[in-house]
């Protein structure tokens, strides 16, 4: 009986009240209490062994009260110690005995989420998307039906009783989209015998696809993955070859494409019978991105980030050749051009893109780069007609640019630009963010935004029409926006004559040695470590992954992946980084990308705890790469924590290989393509050949990858001092007068395209606007 355990618990209960009082609450509480009874409650205060707390305790057990009545008269007494005590030791506690499990449901179909509670009679129930409460959802199951995309995420139960309360675990819904697309397909080939046959055939779907490969449309046993691969060809191997992709719900047929071996019976060459190659079709699409934002001496930007990142995934689709690179300096945009340069060959499509400072004189445009002094001049900066210039003399199919800075003059810079003669080649296209004396502008926003002329740009990048169309549709959107009419437009120039888009089709070069160097000199700048376990001596072994956010940004994490059972804690965190390297410790072994400083990748470690670092600016590493992976545990019968370190070395990655900071010597590369002959071909002296690049590429030796240049470029002078009294360089920045805020937010997406909502459907005012790229 509850009075029972009650008075075994020794409490006195002393109330705040008068008798009088507690009997008119009691009345209250439909419970009679008569003024004799009341009376005598007060008078145990008399006897040696007399309590009114236990006497009205006692007098509400004759009367059939219940622990719930008499919490319910202790809450309207203000008896707060008593009320926590009854909650805590008498009333029986709430305990999950069910826990509601993580799922991934196909959309479309019904998920049912349970929780299993045991307690005082009558539980309540409560669930929760997130922080938010699910509406309708009080009982112990969560039905969800259908599901669809936006119900996906995390959810939690909350139980209770009263004032008392207990949540279930956490459980992700995922939904499962039913899409399977084929974003690459496999390509025709002529192969002699002996060769490599190497095919790919890469698709996206939920759940992951799987992949069946076909010879003449009999199923080969082995190959089941999105790669083909067969070491030696003979004869036998030539045929159609096709490509089987399905999942539980989906399956697609990639293209069928034919491989020639070898000569037929007649002694011929055995050639591959193709439709004459079509104006329309590249050899190759190579793409240099360069975002500067943290400039030196000047106001540094937000957009050029997101708007590199977005612009790498729209090209990506395209299968470009993609080399992003964030935050150059004088030298290093040099060596980036020429690398670049190096890239391109007779019928490639050359597409070079700039976010940052900009300004134009006399008809020339300068990019910018992060160390330009205060005052700057064209000697400083990269001239971008210069660029145009070099991209001709490789005889490529179309040149794009896309220069997302301000043309405001500069009028510290007199020199008037004597730019050498101009191939006459009807294949250029310049895309301007703004026009001729004029500013661009960005979103001044916390989080991860684009800038005006990326908005616009990346919903029509995609589409299948001539660029200058495609273009021209750019600037039509951008003169309905009222946020850009007036002091932002798009301007165009080219002198394209044929219909030339970026969604054309890759044509194999009819030099397969060009095609193999061009491949090989752009692997190099984007391989990356493997990744490894390292095992210590306590037998805790750590797994040490390697992922690319840009060319010349690589975030490393850490996991522990074993632990023996005697050990309570640990965790491995990189230290001790190389000297020649600078490495920002804000953020090293964080607990999420974003915290390292990373906002575009995303990585699920919700199962094993990770921690990441983010290595940015790796153009400027010189030697190889080194740290320390210390690992810091505890033992369950020690209080002390235990160290131990291994030294860790990944040689150069990503870009790194092509030492961006060293400036190019004086080379001669006109005939490097000219011939595809074999014996008249060879890489630039700095390059290596497939077979060195084969046996150090897995050991990441730190040899120079770089390749010979074109021309020969020599540092500027001594920098202005910004204290000069010489006039500061102009445009200066400003704050425009009105300013531009995002009231809508853009959620990121991480290793993907980000979902963006189109900039006329967001909510602006003017008076957050801020310049975008002026000098």
């Amino acid at each position: 009986m509850w009075l029972e355990r009650l008075e075994s618990t020794q409490v006195c209960w002393s109330f705040p009240m008068d008798p009088c009082d507690c009997g008119h609450l009691l009345s209250d509480c439909v419970v009679p209490c008569s003024e004799k009874k009341l009376v005598s409650c007060s008078l145990e205060a008399l006897k040696p062994t007399g309590s009114p707390g236990r006497f009205l305790l006692a007098m509400l057990a004759d009367q059939g009260c219940s622990v719930d009545f008499l919490l319910h008269c202790l809450r309207k007494m203000e008896h707060h110690d008593a009320v926590q005590y009854l909650t805590s030791t008498v009333t029986e506690q709430i305990r999950i005995t069910g826990q509601p499990e993580s799922r991934l449901v196909p959309e479309g179909e019904s998920v049912i989420l349970r929780c299993q509670a045991k307690g005082p009679a009558g539980l309540g129930y409560q669930w929760f998307k997130g922080k938010e409460e699910v509406p309708g959802a009080n009982g112990p199951e969560l039905v969800l039906r259908p599901l669809t995309s936006a119900q996906q995420g995390h959810y939690i139960c909350r139980v209770n009783y009263g004032e008392q309360f207990a949540f279930s675990q956490w459980a992700r819904i995922h939904c499962a989209v039913r899409v399977l697309r084929i974003v690459q397909q496999p390509r025709h080939l002529f192969l002699a015998e002996g060769d490599c046959l190497h095919m790919e055939c890469i698709a996206e779907g939920s759940p992951p696809p799987q992949y069946q490969w076909y010879h003449n449309k009999d199923p080969l046993p082995p190959a089941i993955q999105s790669c083909l691969k067969i070491p030696c060809v003979t004869t036998a191997d030539r045929g159609r070859y096709s490509c089987r992709v399905y999942n539980i719900f989906n399956e697609l047929w990639s293209d069928e494409v034919h491989v020639s071996i070898g000569k037929d019976i007649s002694g011929a060459p055995y050639m591959l019978v193709l439709p004459p190659p079509m104006p329309g079709l590249a050899t190759d699409k190579v793409a240099l991105l360069i975002g500067n934002m943290n400039y030196q001496h000047h106001r540094q930007l937000r957009a050029p980030m997101a708007d590199v990142h977005e612009l790498t995934n729209l090209l990506r689709q395209l299968d470009f050749k993609v080399v992003s690179l964030l935050d150059l300096n004088w030298q290093e945009m040099r060596s980036a051009v020429t690398e670049f340069l190096l890239l391109l060959d007779r019928g490639v499509y050359g597409l070079l893109y700039f976010a940052g400072h900009g300004y134009e004189n006399y008809g020339s445009s300068f990019m910018v780069p992060i160390d330009a002094p205060a005052s700057y001049t064209s000697e400083h900066c990269l001239r971008v007609q210069d660029v145009l210039q070099r991209m001709q003399e490789r005889q490529t199919g179309l040149n794009v640019f896309l220069l997302d800075m301000c043309r405001k003059r500069n009028l510290n810079d007199a020199i008037i630009p004597q730019p050498g003669p101009m191939k006459v080649t009807a294949n250029i296209v310049f895309g301007y963010a703004t026009c001729v004396d004029a500013e661009a502008y960005e979103v001044n926003k916390d989080d991860l935004t684009n800038g005006i002329f990326m908005s616009f740009l990346k919903q029509r990048l995609l589409e299948d029409e001539k660029v200058t169309v495609m273009l021209d549709r750019v600037a039509e959107d951008m003169g309905h926006c009222e946020i850009t009419r007036g002091r932002q437009a798009l301007e165009l120039r080219s002198n394209l004559s044929e219909r030339r888009a970026l969604t054309d089709l890759i044509q194999s070069s009819s030099c397969p040695v060009t095609t193999c160097a061009r491949n090989l000199q752009w692997s190099i700048a984007h391989v990356l470590p493997d990744s490894r376990c390292l095992e210590f001596d306590c037998g805790v072994r750590v797994q040490l992954g390697f992922a690319a956010e840009f060319s010349n940004i690589m975030i490393i994490y850490t996991r522990i992946v074993e632990k023996p059972s005697n050990i309570i804690s640990c965790s491995a965190l990189l230290s001790d980084f190389s000297e020649d390297f600078h490495m920002d410790l804000k953020l090293t072994n964080q607990q999420s990308p974003r915290e390292a400083g990373s906002w575009l990748l995303s990585m699920d470690s919700a199962c094993v705890p990770t921690l990441y670092t983010r290595f940015s600016a790796l153009q400027k590493l010189k030697k190889e790469l080194t740290f320390n992976v210390c690992l810091h545990y505890r033992y369950n019968s020690m209080d002390d924590e235990v160290r131990e370190k291994q030294m860790v070395s990944v040689g150069k990655p990503l870009v790194a290989k092509l030492n961006l900071h060293e400036p190019r010597m004086p080379h001669c590369l006109s005939a490097t393509y000219s011939s595809c002959e074999p014996h008249s071909f060879s890489l630039p002296d700095s390059s290596f050949s497939p077979e060195q690049l084969n046996s150090r590429l897995p050991t990441s030796e730190s040899q120079s990858l770089t390749s010979a240049c074109l021309a020969c470029y020599s540092k500027p002078g001594e920098y202005p001092d910004a204290h000069c009294p010489r006039r500061a360089n102009l445009p200066e920045e400003s704050i425009s007068p009105e300013y531009l805020q995002m009231d809508a937010t853009l959620p990121l997406q991480l290793n993907a395209n980000r979902m963006h909502s189109p900039l006329e459907n967001l909510s602006f005012q003017f008076h957050t606007k801020q310049n975008f790229h002026s000098v």
